[in-house]
């Protein structure tokens, strides 16, 4: 029998470095393989620079340890030489990992009606589903978050962030004009905020870190859930 097979579509560009990275290097350590997904075969993706770099005066940005776990996904030939979305066969994974990211070039993943197809077709499998931050928004939109539990980018932590930034980078933090969590409600999900917190999770403290589980249905909030969300997902995907 083979490894865990796990599904990750990304955009070309501008997903949350620490949702992938730290979801990746984690599962991967477990012994399961990810396979990365874009919109046309062979597309290089690339995380959202500014996460990279800071985003303001070098701050609001990714940790050390998931910026190393990324420049490490930089050098999986997987990730280099993605499978299309429309080539998705979806019995042929075992868990679906739906991650984040704020900036533009999310629109092209979080809008794709053929990768919600696909999103839905899996989902009917009854398998492992991971989402977090943004990424609940493929599940609502393929039809199928009404009436379970979930998590998402709650509206406090979006809105701040749209506050603090939006003086030197406009609606940066917008991805669209509707908030993630009204949009995860107006679906018809029972969306569950979490608590009220801006620390992070780390490797070694999962204190404040938070996630929703509904059966085989694993979400989380934002990047300082990614090590809670990661070592539960291991769980959905080995018990």
């Amino acid at each position: 029998m083979g490894p865990v097979r796990i599904l990750m579509p990304l955009p070309d560009h501008d997903f949350d470095v620490t949702e992938v990275a730290v979801p990746w290097r984690l599962l991967t350590d477990a012994g399961h393989q990810v396979v990365f997904s874009t919109e046309r075969a062979g597309t290089r993706p690339a995380a959202d620079p500014r996460l990279l770099t800071g985003v303001i005066f070098g701050q609001l940005g990714a940790e050390p340890e998931p910026k190393r776990f990324y420049q490490e996904l930089t050098g999986d030939p997987g990730f280099a030489a993605p499978i299309a979305w429309e080539a998705i066969e979806p019995s042929d994974y075992d868990g679906l990992i739906l991650a984040g990211g704020h900036a533009p070039g999310m629109r092209q993943y979080l809008g794709s009606a053929a990768l919600q197809a696909k999103v839905a077709e899996f989902w009917r499998l009854e398998r492992p589903v991971g989402s977090i931050c943004h990424g609940p928004i493929v599940l609502a939109r393929a039809g199928v978050l009404a009436g379970r539990r979930t998590a998402c980018l709650p509206k406090y932590m979006e809105r701040l962030s749209y506050y603090v930034s939006a003086w030197k980078l406009g609606s940066y933090y917008r991805t669209y004009p509707a908030y993630v969590e009204d949009e995860i409600r107006q679906a018809g999900a029972k969306f569950e905020r979490g608590p009220f917190t801006l620390a992070r999770g780390t490797a070694t403290d999962d204190g404040p870190a938070f996630t929703v589980q509904d059966g085989n249905y694993l979400s989380a909030r934002w990047p300082g859930d990614a090590y809670l969300f990661a070592r539960r997902f291991d769980q959905l995907l080995t018990t």
